[in-house]
């Protein structure tokens, strides 16, 4: 029986192949998550095995460096939050009556001006568990992926030992054994570099944004520059979702004027970061629309959980340089860009940056 050819079956078709993929890739995220994971590690991670084999460093060594020194991070992060929530536990009865303080103050101001409000609603809905639920439930929630953090580690230290060959495996699998397709490499350079930047940014803004945070006395500075690097990987939307506990902390601590000074702070540092930095690195060719990247958190973040969420941006980056390294998907790269000029023409790929991360 002749199969009809149309451009609407084979949109259904590919349409309904899409769902099934998703289907499986939902069934199978018990196991789709820790490799996402350990793959995102492996890139970012990647610049520091390329940098020492340039002072003739054995792969082998500097390897099992960069993996005891994830292993020494992932338990001072898993100390820092353990402890955090210890602290902000004890210190709940204080910090309820100072939010009771503040407000008191802020009631009595606004009655001068002849607007009333209910102070023990007000105090009912705006508790401070609420800063902290914010930030510990977006961590914690990845306490189920962290758990098999053996099974990631082992991951990772494989992908990087196996680094060097998957740029041939890829032009095999894509049936170019000659490695004379150029889409491949930029594709695969493309995603190296945007990951290894956005790695580098992210971490710099939770430095920043720490130290701010420190100067200015917030407790639990620490945990919120790390919710800061964390969300940082979500442009626009993830700044603010850290933001808030951190501001609100501030605001139960010491009032308003300490916490429009740390709003200021990640105000000043992800205008920096946002669009200075991180521009001038990658350039114009991956902008994504405001638009997209929120409908990106959703579906990620349905697909995957609080990992989808993390990784949604760069997830859907990949998808991206995927399309624009295709002549025939670059229309659809246009529909995930902020703007037309963002996808280059003829599939040329405008990311810039230092040549050591160009070499990763």
């Amino acid at each position: 029986m002749e199969i009809n050819k149309s451009p609407t079956s084979k949109a259904m078709l590919v349409m309904a192949a899409v769902v099934i993929v998703l289907a499986g890739i939902k069934a199978a995220s018990v196991i789709v998550i820790p490799l996402l994971l350990s793959a995102f590690i492996a890139i970012a991670v990647s610049p520091l095995i390329n940098w020492s084999a340039r002072y003739q460093v054995p792969r082998w060594l500097s390897i099992s460096l960069v993996i005891l020194f994830m292993v020494v991070i992932g338990f001072m992060l898993a100390g820092l939050i353990t402890q955090s929530l210890a602290d902000f536990r004890e210190n709940m009865p204080v910090y309820r009556e100072q939010l009771a303080g503040e407000f008191a103050w802020v009631i009595d101001k606004l009655g001068v001006l002849n607007i009333h409000l209910n102070q023990a609603l007000i105090r009912e809905h705006l508790d401070p568990g609420m800063a902290m639920s914010v930030a510990t439930n977006f961590i914690t929630g990845m306490g189920t992926v962290l758990s098999n953090v053996f099974l990631i580690l082992l991951t990772v230290l494989f992908m990087l030992f196996e680094a060097d060959s998957m740029p041939r495996r890829a032009h095999v699998a894509l049936a170019d054994p000659d490695m004379k397709l150029p889409h491949i490499d930029r594709f695969l350079t493309s995603v190296n570099q945007y990951l290894v930047i956005k790695m580098l940014v992210s971490l710099g803004t939770g430095i920043f944004i720490g130290v701010w945070l420190y100067v200015l006395g917030v407790d639990h500075f620490m945990l919120w520059a790390v919710l800061a690097f964390m969300l940082n990987f979500i442009p626009n939307i993830g700044s603010i979702i850290a933001a808030i506990p951190a501001i609100f902390m501030a605001f139960v601590e010491f009032g308003f004027a300490k916490a429009g000074l740390a709003g200021l702070g990640f105000l000043l540092v992800n205008t920096v970061m946002g669009n200075f930095i991180e521009p001038r690195f990658l350039g114009k060719g991956l902008g994504l629309s405001t638009l997209v990247v929120f409908l990106s958190l959703v579906f990620w973040g349905w697909l995957l959980g609080s990992v989808g969420m993390l990784l949604s941006v760069p997830l859907t980056m990949v998808v991206k340089i995927a399309m624009e390294s295709r002549e025939e998907t670059r229309w659809l790269a246009l529909l995930l860009s902020a703007d037309v000029d963002t996808v280059p023409p003829n599939s040329e790929l405008t990311t810039t940056g230092p040549e050591d991360l160009r070499d990763s």
